[in-house]
């Protein structure tokens, strides 16, 4: 059973739906704190996402800057306790590269 080969027929077969540039280029806010977590993250780890957790993650970018830093500082709480799964993903992201 090769992973590599599925995950690549997997993202070949995603394409039309999910352009990972595009998400990339949503993920820089031009907020730096915002950027140090989101850029490294999507670019090392969105490819190996769920195609679940893939559209989580954009629709995660849908949100407004200041709540996504908030969320990401644990300052608050996201209002959709679904946004929490991708950002349990992306602290740890950065805590592993950290």
């Amino acid at each position: 059973h090769n992973s590599q080969s599925d995950s690549t027929l997997l993202r070949r077969n995603r394409m039309e739906k999910i352009n990972s540039n595009e998400v990339f280029w949503h993920s820089r806010r031009g907020m730096l704190e915002l950027d140090l977590l989101l850029v490294p993250f999507v670019k090392t780890q969105f490819d190996f996402l769920s195609p679940e957790d893939q559209l989580l993650y954009i629709d995660f970018l849908k949100q407004e800057d200041q709540d996504l830093f908030a969320w990401l500082i644990r300052r608050e709480i996201p209002g959709e306790p679904r946004f929490n799964l991708i950002i349990d993903k992306i602290l740890a992201h950065q805590q592993s590269t950290a």
